[in-house]
């Protein structure tokens, strides 16, 4: 499962406004919860960045060729606590029950954390599955292309801009 950006204000809204309309949460002024949400998940988005980043720095470093480009990846990410892979939601949905019971915005949780979970988890699968959709048919169109490499990068871009157009997704 892979989380985009775009659908970050998305997904928080959507959480936010399960519930809080479920009374599960009490806020004064959901938008803020809402921005909590976003917070967590561009939080999210910027340490996988930096997986990613510090993967190919060591890619570079030991000149490794781009299939061993999963592997490296996994370990700098076991090294950083992060969670990549079928995990993701897991690690996600940690982070946001946590992020709701130390948050100012939120003024009441009434909900269990595995309630609050088994209520989030739906609609994170349901935006990070049309995001893995676009992801294996932008990979079968760059199959020729190792991953890993710059030119992947560039391609993977090239051709998810392709998808998305083509099934009228931003």
């Amino acid at each position: 499962m892979r989380l985009f950006s775009a659908k970050v204000p998305v997904i928080a809204a959507e959480v936010v406004k399960k519930l809080v309309a479920d009374e599960d949460l009490e806020a004064e002024n959901p938008a803020e919860v809402e921005k909590d949400v976003e917070g967590v998940l561009n939080e999210y988005l910027r340490l996988e960045r930096e997986v990613l980043a510090k993967t190919k720095e060591l890619m570079d470093a030991r000149k490794l060729p781009p299939s061993e480009f999963s592997r490296v990846k996994k370990s700098v990410a076991e090294q950083k606590g992060f969670k990549t892979g079928d995990e993701v939601v897991d690690f996600l949905l940690d982070q946001l029950v946590e992020s709701f019971l130390y948050s100012n915005s939120v003024d009441e949780v009434f909900a269990s954390d595995l309630d609050l979970r088994r209520k989030m988890a739906p609609i994170l699968k349901k935006h990070m599955a049309l995001d893995e959709e676009l992801d294996r048919e932008v990979r079968a169109r760059i199959k020729h292309v190792e991953e890993g490499t710059a030119a992947w990068d560039i391609e993977y871009q090239k051709a998810l801009d392709v998808v998305r157009r083509g099934r009228g997704v931003k």
